[in-house]
């Protein structure tokens, strides 16, 4: 039996309505925590969403395990192994649950309605919840896992791969020809080979920034006039000028950016995350949040962990992508890595170099760092602090920028126009 309570989340589709409900009403009598994350009839329904709301229950702490109950368990296993953080596994006998708990850290159990009977699944979960992994031997494999989901260079994991020596075939090198240009064109880099951006090319890599705390509405203005002219990606302003900057934006392909959490980050994730949310519903369609520097310093990772996904659920749940500011001036080497490892964790779109309120901004290493940590996840990577000029803004695309923040974008597009005979 279950030795002590858990925080458990639960969930099902229609078809396991049923022995959730059943589970659920047991697993209180029992002691446990429980948050039903639905479904909540036999109404026909998507086990995908139900499935990833147990998963992000149990990814970002909230639960300390998850159950989830579909006609089959495999479908809900696959979708909840698409949440960084997650280890499911679908059992079907108690054997099967106490070896992916002990052996594989396993922290999502998925069952099937139409395998399992209420008793059977009383068993298996009971199994489940009672067992742990705490050999050594199963605890370095689990920690491969968590390894190859990161993409983190230099483990075990990672380095037995790499001495794989796979080879790229002629339509390998095609396929990732023609993403890069894809790249190009939706607002990322186009420097692999080194050369310098076209004028039309690096304003769509450019988020026009207005921040200062004495910003006016006429500047304002003026700062959405010149990304109309120029046609930059976006407009990157203070979450208070959302409404404003979408209502001068309307029908154009410039997007209105806003920051969350600025310029200090030490805000709770849940007011980051309601800041979030009512700029996505003024207009923004990215949004950049600091994260919190202090937790970072602390080395509590757990709870950066929680600051940056709380915020990410509610940017995805908007239709918007999330840029993490990780603030590199403040940090060491290890520690931006461990930031962007995070932010990948969490769900991230892009790793962001700085506020530009801090002690320094954007430099050419650590954006070479941030890529090289964030390529397995193709995270963008936005360089922004002092990227004053072309040549500046030259330097971050070369070593990886995908995106550049900057105020002083019109004078970098004069310089770009005259550098490059302005075409």
């Amino acid at each position: 039996m279950s030795t002590r309570p858990r925080r458990i989340a639960v969930g099902s589709d229609h078809g396991g309505f049923e022995l959730k409900t059943q589970l659920s009403d047991w697993l209180k009598g029992q002691g446990h925590n429980v948050t039903d994350a639905g479904t909540n009839s036999k109404e026909s329904v998507d086990y995908p969403v139900f499935a990833a709301a147990v998963a992000r229950a149990v990814a970002s702490g909230r639960c300390d395990l998850g159950i989830m109950v579909d006609g089959a368990g495999i479908g809900s296993a696959m979708t909840a192994n698409k949440i960084p953080g997650v280890r499911a596994a679908a059992c079907y006998n108690e054997v099967l649950a106490k070896n992916s708990r002990e052996h594989n850290g396993a922290n999502v159990l998925t069952l099937g309605s139409g395998q399992t009977t209420f008793e059977q699944a009383k068993a298996i979960a009971d199994v489940f919840i009672a067992t742990d992994c705490t050999e050594e031997r199963h605890l370095r494999r689990v920690q491969m896992i968590q390894d190859l989901e990161s993409g983190r260079a230099g483990t075990p994991v990672m380095t037995a791969i790499k001495e794989m020596k796979l080879e790229l075939s002629t339509q390998d090198v095609a396929r990732i020809a023609e993403r890069v240009k894809q790249i190009v064109g939706g607002g990322g880099s186009t420097s692999a080979g080194g050369e310098n951006l076209t004028p039309a090319q690096l304003a769509r890599i450019i988020d026009h920034t207005l921040l200062k705390p004495e910003a006016t509405k006429d500047d304002v203005k003026t700062l959405c006039e010149e990304a109309l002219q120029h046609n930059f990606f976006s407009c990157c302003v203070n979450s208070s000028w959302v409404r404003y900057v979408a209502q001068i934006l309307r029908g154009s392909s410039v997007k209105v950016c806003a920051v969350v959490g600025f310029p200090l980050g030490a805000g709770a994730p849940e007011i980051k995350a309601l800041e979030a949310r009512r700029a996505i519903r003024e207009g923004a369609k990215e949004i950049d949040m600091v994260i919190n520097v202090g937790l970072v310093k602390s080395g509590d990772w757990d709870a950066v962990m929680k600051d940056i996904r709380t915020v990410a659920e509610s940017v995805t749940d908007g239709g918007a992508l999330l840029k993490v500011i990780i603030e590199t001036c403040l940090l060491t080497p290890d520690e931006i890595v461990k930031a962007c490892e995070a932010s990948m964790r969490a769900r991230a779109n892009y790793v962001k170099t700085s506020t530009g309120f801090n002690k320094g901004g954007a430099k050419a290493e650590d954006i070479a760092l941030m890529a090289r940590t964030v390529a397995p996840k193709r995270l963008g990577v936005k360089a922004s602090g002092g990227v004053r000029t072309y040549a500046d803004a030259m330097l971050m695309v070369q070593n990886g920028a995908t995106r550049i923040g900057s105020s002083n974008s019109v004078k970098m597009m004069e310089e770009a126009a005259a550098a490059t005979g302005g075409k």
